[in-house]
């Protein structure tokens, strides 16, 4: 079968190049291997300059209308608040962080994508190679994780990587990735919000590693614990990361009312090289940067931003080299700022003794204690 444009991965990175492309009257084919939506909520936080991004494809309202907007932050430590963010000045159009699950974004996405072309996503596919002869693209593709479909083959101008972090299609193409571990490991889980802290983000800095806090929709809250190894299979119970929450914070959530657990181990990793001939890596599968402060899947966004006018160029035969090198270099760049601000922002979390963790707060108390350089701050952290 014969398009413009095929990508592989349909999660939200992926949905959202093809709805912008759509949009622009070009034949796009989404693949993606599961039959059916993934109902774990992964990243929940939608900054501001991904919300302008959402608007192309009209579903800005829609998000937040379905989200918790989170206008204000604050850093707590044995009990006493030593800082406060507020994100009133981030944004004029908005001025907060959404958060939303992704399997919400996702299914938004899904279904603008099916308004635009009922038959654009495509299910159960499971992409087993390409070959670029340097006018098209051939995509062969056989059945995906239980589906029953026929293998079919794709021929496109243009090919998109969107496949996550640990990209078949990267693997595939030989791309060779710059790969960093970091000492940081997170358990993390949804559980009923007692209504404590409203829709504010709460970071308690204690001295044992930081405990992150977020507001969900639905009277849900997320709890997100540093631990000082990767969790062990033993420790994966909402027991356990409950009591870990109470031990640091004083604050026990319901273990019965838990709906998600999960644990993670932070590394980043920068393919080498994003464009191939005709295929270009896109979001996580170009570069993963650690999920701490949210940015990764907002900077996928901001990429396939970006990208989508030089692939209408390079289909109407009117994009340059240079153009598809400064698309690359910026990208690159900009995925070098946020793996700065992600290192940050795992390095104030980290377990300190007492006197470092009182240098620590003192520290942040005195920038929380200035407006200008709180506001410079919290455009940073909202990746403006």
């Amino acid at each position: 079968m014969e398009t413009d444009v095929v990508i592989v991965g349909g999660g939200p990175v992926g949905l959202y190049l093809a709805a912008l492309l759509l949009q622009a009257g070009v034949r796009v084919r989404v693949l993606e291997q599961r039959p059916s939506p993934n109902g774990h909520s992964r990243a929940i936080g939608i900054h501001p300059p991904a919300l302008a991004a959402l608007e192309d494809v009209g579903l800005a309202s829609a998000l937040v209308h379905a989200g918790v907007p989170i206008r204000r932050g604050l850093a707590i430590s044995g009990g006493r608040t030593v800082g406060a963010m507020e994100f009133s000045s981030v944004s004029r159009r908005y001025p907060f962080v959404l958060a939303l699950p992704q399997h919400r974004t996702e299914q938004l996405l899904a279904e603008r994508v099916r308004t635009l072309d009922p038959d654009a996503l495509v299910r159960g596919a499971r992409v087993t190679g390409v070959a670029d002869d340097g006018g098209q693209v051939a995509v062969s593709v056989g059945p995906g994780l239980g589906a029953a479909d026929p293998a079919r083959g794709y021929a496109a101008q243009v090919v998109i990587a969107a496949d996550g972090a640990r990209s078949g299609l990267r693997q595939q193409l030989g791309v060779p990735v710059a790969r960093k571990t970091y000492p940081d490991h997170y358990l993390m889980g949804d559980f009923a919000d007692a209504g404590t802290h409203g829709e504010t983000a709460v970071l308690f800095l204690e001295r044992h590693g930081i405990v992150e806090s977020f507001p969900l929709p639905g009277g849900v809250r997320r709890w997100v614990v540093r631990l000082g190894a990767p969790a062990p299979a033993v420790a994966m119970d909402p027991l356990h990361l409950a009591h870990l929450v109470r031990d640091r914070t004083g604050i026990l959530p319901e273990p019965g009312s838990n709906s998600m657990l999960s644990a993670f181990s932070v590394h980043t990793t920068a393919a080498r090289k994003t464009v191939i001939g005709r295929v270009v890596l896109l979001g996580d599968a170009a570069h993963e940067i650690s999920p701490i402060g949210g940015q990764g899947m907002n900077l996928g966004w901001l990429d396939a931003q970006a990208l989508a006018p030089v692939i209408q160029r390079v289909l109407t035969g009117t994009a340059t080299p240079a153009e598809v090198c400064r698309y690359e270099s910026g990208r690159r760049q900009a995925a070098a700022r946020a793996a700065r601000q992600a290192g940050i922002n795992m390095m104030l979390g980290r377990p300190l003794p007492p006197a470092l963790l009182g240098l620590r707060n003192a520290a942040l108390a005195a920038v929380a204690s200035s407006p200008p350089v709180n506001r410079w701050v919290a455009r940073r952290f909202t990746m403006q």
